[in-house]
């Protein structure tokens, strides 16, 4: 198969759904020589900053001169982001190719147990491609919830769960116990877990930990952070955990709450060391400090400065609004808003009203879309929101009415901050 041609046989598999379980992974894994078994590395799952702890590990272990495997999800333009070698992602031309070689052994399991979906495919594509590769270590990102995962077919010896919030409730469950439960299975036995979650959520963590009789090391207990917001140059934070203490280091990426996510991954590491694992404290250092993660209060344009940001639920729309009030300060501010259907989109509108700032409800090219116009019906900001379609006219709209000084916030969904950045490269990004 071509590039192309992989990419129509691989979203015609979207019609399929989400299909929650391991067995058609571990059918398709089984038939290509189980490679998911060869790996140690971490697994983060949760519900907000898995991205950011994964590109954290992942840099760092690169700067400890080890080749590292990344799995993050949802990719923002290109399928082939989702395969990455030392955060490189795998060339067009090799991504074809890997589907065509694995195509016989999908058509076996959808012959056994019925049609893979594009994750199951995907997660087997991802760990057969990096056997091959020999990779050092693993960096995995969860996909949806964590017990029922695809990608919890790994059994990398680190397992990380970030926070517990209420996100794709269809398939988790309506509360938080109930979505800690999902989140929670990712914990394997003779491995070490770190985990942000706070009660009520935490308990039903610190539950499957003693279950599998390892240690759990907890943020703001076992692990502590005390952050300072250097602004636009990210934040320094001092971490302690069991190993040690980390005085002021340096990341990059916008926003206090990454301070937390510094926290996760400074523990993730500190647990690889306990494993015979080799990273001293250079690395770990110039590893955090050069973080890269596109797409999560990534700035894209400057005059006026355009922030992107991912924040795809009303938790992580929370902190975003806290982020850019202080990165705003007295600038003027623009946002250009597009959300999912299925998420809550009363307690986002919500969150967006706080900031007090003109919006520009904006179309995005994906299925499960809300409907911009429904999303201004349903605003109730200080501010008269509009909707421009399409999404270029509503760029070029926000950019106007913030001003060479000012700030455009472009936030709501992953899928809407990967069309931005495409349409500003001049990429074209296929329907979904």
């Amino acid at each position: 198969m071509t590039y192309p041609e992989a990419l129509d046989y691989l979203t015609s598999l979207g019609r399929f759904g989400i299909k929650l379980g391991l067995e058609r992974t571990l059918a398709l894994l089984h038939a290509l020589g189980d490679p998911h078994e060869l790996f140690q590395g971490v697994h983060v799952g949760g519900t907000n900053g898995k991205g950011s702890v994964c590109a954290m590990v992942a840099s760092v272990l690169q700067a400890a001169g080890y080749t590292v495997g990344l799995m993050p999800k949802p990719h923002l333009i290109s399928y082939t982001e989702r395969i990455q070698v030392d955060q490189h992602p795998i060339a067009e031309a090799d991504f074809a190719a890997l589907l065509t070689e694995i195509q016989p052994a999908i058509n076996k399991v959808a012959a056994e147990l019925g049609p893979p979906t594009e994750f199951e495919i995907l997660t087997s594509a991802a760990l057969y491609y990096f056997a091959r590769a020999g990779i050092d270590l693993l960096v995995c990102e969860v996909g949806l919830g964590g017990r029922l995962d695809s990608t919890n077919v790994l059994d990398l010896g680190v397992s990380v769960i970030t926070n517990v919030a209420l996100d794709h409730t269809q398939h988790l469950g309506s509360t938080l116990e109930a979505i800690a439960v999902e989140k929670a299975g990712i914990i394997k036995p003779d491995s070490l877990a770190v985990t942000a979650a706070r009660p009520p959520a935490l308990g039903v963590i610190e539950e499957a930990a003693r279950t599998q009789r390892i240690p759990l090391l907890r943020l703001g207990q076992e692990v502590t952070a005390a952050a300072v917001d250097k602004g636009w140059a990210g934040v320094e934070v001092t971490i302690t955990t069991p190993a040690g203490s980390y005085e002021r280091l340096r990341v990059p990426l916008l926003g206090l709450h990454q301070a937390e996510n510094a926290a996760l991954a400074v523990a993730a590491i500190d647990a690889l060391r306990s494993r015979g694992w080799e990273i001293s404290d250079g690395p770990l250092r110039d590893g955090l400090a050069r973080t890269r993660w596109p797409g999560r209060l990534e700035i894209i344009e400057r005059h006026p400065i355009v922030l992107v940001d991912g924040a795809h639920n009303p938790a992580a729309l929370e902190r975003t609004v806290e982020a850019v009030q202080k990165l705003a300060y007295e600038r003027g501010l623009v946002v250009v808003f597009g959300a999912m259907k299925d998420k809550d989109l009363p307690a986002m509108l919500g969150q967006l009203a706080r900031l007090g700032a003109p919006v520009i409800f904006a179309p995005i090219n994906w299925h499960r879309a809300a409907s911009p116009f429904e999303l201004a019906a349903h605003f109730r900001g200080e501010v008269e929101a509009e909707v421009c379609v399409p999404l270029s006219a509503a760029m070029t709209r926000a950019r106007e009415r913030a001003g060479p000084d000012g700030i455009v916030l472009v936030c709501g969904s992953l899928y809407l901050v990967g069309e931005v950045i495409a349409l500003r490269r001049g990429t074209p990004v296929p329907a979904g």
